[in-house]
């Protein structure tokens, strides 16, 4: 924990709640609000005094949800995009991949940036990095002027190899006024790839505005508590820092819970983790092998983003998306969601529509008096209601409309998991499902039996581990940049001086945050490929020899097979870490009563099942399904055929009969 700090608070903002994790150093609290997703700080503030810390010395860790909206809703500021002249058409083309391959009419899109937008100007280099085309002062002049003339709140500069020589994207900006908001391609992604460094550049700038004004807003309302801010590596950074790379935002809140994944995993031995996180909005699947799988090969609504980020699929697929009769008389689910703001039927705020969470309170898994620790009561009455419209139209009963809704989105999300383990040639079996989220664990084992999985995971705070996770995360910084070239050219010299020099720029940037310089961890790393590939792969670095060895074994495990082709060299990367302090799970606790908190009739059942509170379970005591697990943040649903062990930890362990 920082020095002089009485506890640390984790706060996840997604789109139906805003979930708060506090830990003072021995004892966790949890905490749950509505997202008010107009202004994301005003249920942080809410939270904030709800858990008694306004005025209080406190340290903020947050996952915010403000970069990807923006992004995902087209609601970025004005931008002007500066290249060189010849390709201002660059972020238009893209790679020209078709979205519907055998479409031959299909409808064009706009581009991202407007034509007018585009300028263009001087200041090119070669490959080799030898200037082409020198940049005068008149152009700079003229560049300025044009800038100014269309009056954009941001600025993006991508100019061609200024990963090489930076010198004119600098000069441009420092001709530029003070209060636009500017990025340069050699500062966000120093990287080759015209397209994916101009795509990267010019979403930073976009939403970077957008971004600026929510942390400054969020940082004065709880002053003098210093903020971090969750990046989609899974490491945090100071908010004034973060405020200029929203780009590396993206997928804040999900990184926060992988994090915390990875952690309780490691702590129970359990390394191998397929995780499922299903919130209200959307379900995010991983794989965990050990240690979080980065790419730099993402994509967020139609755009790439090639900064380093969680590896993990994303689908519309909520306790609140909703459920509706499509055009050919079937039922489906998502991706449209109900949100905070009606939210489901169920949580009476004016919602009509059924959702995911209106046909499990339907079915009896959700207990309409029992939702997060009894603090919301759930309307059954407006869930039935809400489900027997979509019943009608189906001419079924309500409670088979329910299990219908249930199993379509079953099936979204089981496809979703077999695309980051059955399609990259991985067997679910040999995993632990790691359900969390505050709906994961109503549906982990309807999954786990689709995947072929005997044994699930329901973390304690399972409702909140996205915010538990920011607490688990070190600081740190993913820093990379090209420097093209056949391996067997690179000597160990050249490639530890470049590597130390983008170390020692990391190193300062946490310095400068506070982190003491003996806490920092450096790991080195290459992307290399084949010569004439297009594709490369990420491996480890302590000598060039080594790396090409495997180099070649990593494609052999990937793609079956190893070429005797050179092999290049394209990108150098470094990881910089530093723990702020261990956060470790909580165990024994009080002595649990031993007792069900009551017995009630679920649908397809024709018994009457126990539903338990967790912390009432005893400690290694089977509970076998089917039954109903509650706690102050989530919902665990245990199947026939399935036993669920609460361990001393509190997390339960799931396993098939």
């Amino acid at each position: 924990m920082p020095k002089n700090l009485a506890m640390l608070l984790g706060v996840d903002t997604g789109g139906t709640f805003t979930d708060f994790v506090c830990f003072d150093g021995t004892h966790v609290r949890t905490h749950k609000v509505l997202s008010t997703p107009g202004a994301p700080e005003r249920a942080i503030l809410q939270g904030v005094r709800e858990l008694g810390l306004k005025g209080r010395s406190f340290y903020l860790v947050h996952g915010s949800t403000v970069a990807t909206n923006a992004v995902l809703e087209g609601k970025g500021v004005r931008t002007a995009y500066v290249t060189n002249y010849g390709l201002g058409d660059v972020l238009a083309l893209g790679r020209q991949a078709r979205r519907e391959l055998y479409n031959l009419q299909p409808l064009p899109s706009a581009p991202p940036v407007p034509a007018e937008l585009c300028l263009e100007t001087g200041g090119r280099l070669g490959a080799d990095g030898r200037t082409v085309e020198a940049l005068s002062d008149a152009e700079c002049a003229e560049l300025v002027a044009r800038i100014q003339a269309s009056a954009p709140e941001a600025v993006a500069i991508n100019l061609l190899f200024s990963y090489l020589d930076d010198r004119f994207e600098r000069r441009i900006e420092a001709r530029l006024p003070d209060h636009l908001f500017i990025s340069r391609s050699s500062e966000i992604l120093p990287e080759q790839g015209e397209y994916e460094r101009g795509i990267a550049t010019w979403l930073n700038a976009w939403v970077g505005p957008r971004v600026q004004g929510y942390v400054e807003r969020l940082r004065r309302a709880v002053a003098p508590a210093p903020v971090h801010v969750m990046q989609s590596s899974g490491l945090t950074m100071r908010a004034d820092q973060a405020a200029r790379r929203a780009v590396n935002l993206l997928l804040s809140g999900p990184a926060g819970g992988l994090m915390g994944a990875q952690r309780i995993g490691a702590e129970l031995g359990r390394s191998r983790l397929l995780s499922f996180d299903m919130g209200g909005t959307s379900t995010d699947v991983a794989l965990i092998d050990g240690q979080l799988n980065l790419t730099s090969e993402g994509r967020i609504g139609p755009y790439p983003v090639a900064v380093p980020m969680v590896d993990m699929h994303t689908i519309g697929a909520g306790g609140g998306s909703i459920a509706c009769v499509d055009e050919g008389g079937m039922l489906a689910v998502g991706p449209q969601s109900a949100g905070a703001d009606p939210g489901p039927a169920c949580y009476g705020r004016g919602g009509v529509v059924a959702t995911v969470t209106d046909a499990n309170l339907v079915l009896g898994r959700l207990r309409p008096a029992a939702f997060l620790g009894g603090e919301m009561q759930l309307d059954l009455h407006a869930a039935r209601n809400a489900v027997g419209g979509l019943a009608r139209q189906l001419r079924l009963t309500v409670e088979q409309t329910a299990f219908g809704i249930v199993e379509v989105a079953n099936q979204h999300m089981a496809q979703a998991l077999r695309v980051i383990s059955v399609h990259k040639g991985i067997d679910p079996a040999a995993f632990t499902l790691m359900a969390f989220g505050g709906a994961g664990g109503l549906h982990v084992c309807a999954l786990a039996e689709a995947l072929g999985i005997r044994q699930a995971l329901v973390p304690v705070h399972a409702g909140v581990l996205s915010a538990l996770g920011m607490l688990a995360a070190p600081r740190g910084r993913q820093l990379s940049h090209t420097v093209p070239g056949l391996i067997e050219q690179q000597s160990d010299a050249q490639l530890n001086s470049r590597l130390q020099a983008l170390a020692a720029q990391g190193r300062a940037e946490l310095i400068e945050e506070g982190v003491e310089a003996a806490a920092i961890t450096t790991a080195f790393s290459l992307d290399m490929r084949y010569r004439g590939q297009s594709y490369t792969l990420n491996v480890p670095y302590c000598d060039a020899r080594r790396a090409l060895e495997d180099f070649h074994a990593a494609h052999q495990r990937r793609f079956g097979h190893r070429l005797r082709a050179p092999v290049e060299l394209v990108n150098l990367r470094v990881s910089l870490a530093a723990r702020h302090g261990e956060f470790r799970l909580q165990t024994g606790g009080q002595t649990p009563a031993g007792k069900p908190f009551e017995r009630a009739k679920l649908a397809g059942c024709e018994r009457l099942v126990d539903v338990w509170q967790r912390h009432e379970l005893d400690f290694n005591t089977l509970c076998a399904g089917p039954a109903v697990i509650i706690d102050a943040v989530a919902t665990t649903y245990v199947a026939r055929g399935w036993q669920a062990l609460r361990d001393l930890s509190g997390c339960l362990l799931l396993e098939r009969l």
